[in-house]
């Protein structure tokens, strides 16, 4: 059985009659967005292509916002998404191909807030991860901590983790010009395991060198990300021009049945299904 879960942008509008995408079936597929979902993409592609000789995928990273700069250029296939596209770049994909683009949740994820494993913090509230990442709190005793400067570490603007931070933690508030942009999760991870006083965020499934603070007395686990108590939950996408046709369609069958969502669990993400 194929489930399409399928977000559209709007309504998938056809604004100068019926539209066909010149990506309807090709047999090298480009991917190209999310740092988050990097790794993941390359485990789908890196199977699916074992499973299917005759079909070349290349999957990038660079933030979602190049992604969609990519797909609207016709640089790519597929951008994979940490956030829903904003509407300037839907607008674009609908300027260049007459349409407004199609989009399909292909995982679950949470944003994880990362603490070094000394910092005696363990929990902080969503107020108190508001000020200290626009900058209000600025030293870890104000949160019960030691008496030592916070350094915060942020993603890049092209980041949809950086947007959905901004959004669903700072509630709009700019991010403080203090501190260090990193330009992918990575790079995160490296900052604040090499620093007692930092603090990042980014996808729960990594866990090198650093620990997982808890939001709002709620731990980031598995089971409080299914239930919906975990506060900073959030889709992963894969977006097209147009209605996946072809190739496409069958990779992106593939990464919504079973299989796919296996290895979704194997990256350390949460499928967007049940499977027995």
């Amino acid at each position: 059985m194929k489930i399409y879960i399928k977000i559209i942008v709007g309504l998938l509008v056809f604004l100068n009659g019926c539209h066909t995408s010149k990506y309807n079936s090709p047999q090298i597929i480009r991917i190209k967005g999310s740092d988050t979902m990097l790794a993941l993409n390359r485990l789908w592609a890196s199977e699916y292509m074992m499973q299917h000789p005759g079909v070349s995928i290349y999957a990038e990273g660079g933030g979602t916002a190049t992604g969609a700069k990519a797909l609207a250029n016709g640089e790519v296939q597929i951008c994979a998404a940490s956030r829903p596209l904003q509407p300037e770049e839907t607008q674009q994909i609908a300027q260049n191909f007459n349409v407004i683009g199609f989009s399909i949740l292909v995982a679950k994820d949470a944003l994880s807030v990362y603490l070094h494993p000394a910092n005696s913090v363990n929990n902080l509230t969503q107020e108190q991860l508001k000020g200290i990442f626009s900058g209000k709190t600025t030293n870890w005793k104000q949160v019960g901590g030691a008496d030592q400067d916070i350094l915060v570490i942020k993603r890049n603007p092209n980041s949809g983790s950086f947007l959905y931070f901004k959004d669903h933690v700072l509630g709009g508030t700019d991010y403080t010009e203090d501190g260090i942009t990193a330009s992918t999760t990575a790079n995160v991870l490296d900052h604040v395991a090499r620093h007692e006083n930092a603090i990042g965020y980014g996808g729960m499934a990594f866990t090198n060198n650093i620990k997982h603070c808890w939001i709002n007395n709620i731990a980031p686990s598995e089971q409080n990300v299914i239930n919906g108590s975990y506060p900073i939950t959030r889709y992963l996408y894969l977006y097209t021009v147009d209605k996946p046709q072809g190739t496409i369609k069958n990779l992106i069958d593939w990464i919504i049945s079973p299989e796919g969502q296996k290895i979704v669990e194997k990256a350390g993400y949460f499928p967007i299904w049940d499977f027995i």
